[in-house]
């Protein structure tokens, strides 16, 4: 059996099962362009469960393109809060201003002019064209991959970009065009659900099994090939929570590279000497000890926090005291200082109890 027509054989039972299984989710009972394009920056290197709360209360926030283009830097930041990969929120900004100036405010409506947009590449233009306006372009993600590379038993490696480009002309000639956006959903939710990576499909209640090279072969195992990660770099930091009257001192990172331009307490690389006499900053010891590990694509951090006493409210330029409220409502700090949060928390609720 050829590619194509096995990929096509498959779309029946595929949308079939779809109909029936597919998750209640809230981009998908309200498909307009904008949730669904929402949804799905926020979907990438993000589990579905963990989008479902900041989608609705981005959407509640922000329900329009305009509203989206206006918003200040910092308040989209702390929207964002927790979803990592924070140059995602920039791109969908920037992007909103492009809708606002290049097209009058209303989303665009061609594949052409989806992709043209700030952070929005093949695969993303694709679910916004296919769900929202119903166009037969595919939507080729990590999923959509894993499910091909098993049905048909390619030994591409997935991470080529060759590879993609392959699977989504293959696409091209089989999504049907009076369901694109079902079609590429159940691509999408198949593989999420039930085709599993790591080996782990579960094959038993898979509606394309017998479409299925590697479940026939007992390949899934194997299937899909894909080259494994560079090693990243370690870097040990030492995290410094300084503490005044009640307020944490917090700084805004440098505007480009890691986590660029959000707010994070102070820290410095282990080797580095007294970085506090740097800061032109001291403070009486409260304790050290807490240790904590973040994973960047490329940059592995292991951290330990000192908390500090200051006597002087005085800061390094750029720098702020945040106190409970502010660090709740207003400062977007990354999920990296996660493991502090607790501790931040127990002093600065201390000292309300102390006043």
């Amino acid at each position: 059996m050829e590619q194509e027509e096995r990929l096509q054989r498959a779309t029946v039972p595929l949308l079939a099962w779809y109909q029936e299984n597919a998750r209640v989710l809230p981009w998908r009972s309200q498909p307009e362009p904008y949730r669904v394009w929402v949804s799905e920056i926020m979907l990438q290197q993000t589990r579905v469960a963990a989008v479902i709360g900041y989608f609705e209360r981005f959407m509640s926030t922000l329900p329009a393109v305009s509203d989206l283009a206006q918003v200040p830097e910092d308040e989209l930041m702390k929207l964002w809060q927790g979803l990592g990969y924070y140059n995602r929120a920039r791109n969908l900004q920037k992007a909103a201003r492009q809708i606002m100036e290049e097209h009058g405010g209303e989303f665009p409506q061609t594949y052409e002019e989806i992709h043209a947009l700030a952070g929005i590449g093949d695969y993303t233009a694709g679910a916004i064209a296919s769900i929202a306006f119903g166009i037969p372009v595919p939507a080729v993600d990590g999923n959509v991959l894993r499910v091909v590379a098993r049905i048909l038993g390619d030994e591409r490696d997935i991470s080529l970009q060759s590879t993609k480009d392959a699977v989504r002309e293959l696409l091209l000639q089989v999504i049907p065009k009076e369901f694109p956006g079902n079609f590429n959903q159940a691509m999408m939710e198949l593989g999420a659900t039930v085709c599993l990576p790591n080996g782990a499909p579960l094959c038993d209640g898979c509606p394309v099994r017998e479409y299925c090279i590697a479940c026939a072969e007992e390949r899934t195992d194997d299937l899909p090939r894909k080259a494994p990660k560079k090693g990243r770099k370690l870097e040990n930091r030492v995290v410094y929570l300084l503490f005044h009257q009640g307020k944490v001192a917090l700084r805004k990172r440098p505007k480009k590279g890691l986590l660029a331009g959000l707010w994070e307490y102070p820290n410095a690389e282990t080797a580095e000497e007294d970085p506090l006499s740097g800061w032109k900053l001291s403070g009486t010891e409260l304790e050290r000890g807490l240790r904590g590990k973040h994973i960047f694509s490329h940059i592995e951090w292991h951290m330990e926090a000192v908390a500090l006493e200051t006597e002087s409210d005085a800061l390094p330029d750029g720098w702020v005291w945040a106190g409970k409220l502010e660090l709740d409502q207003i400062y977007a700090v990354p999920n990296a200082f996660r493991f502090v949060q607790p501790l931040v928390e127990r002093y600065l609720e201390k000292w309300e109890g102390i006043r």
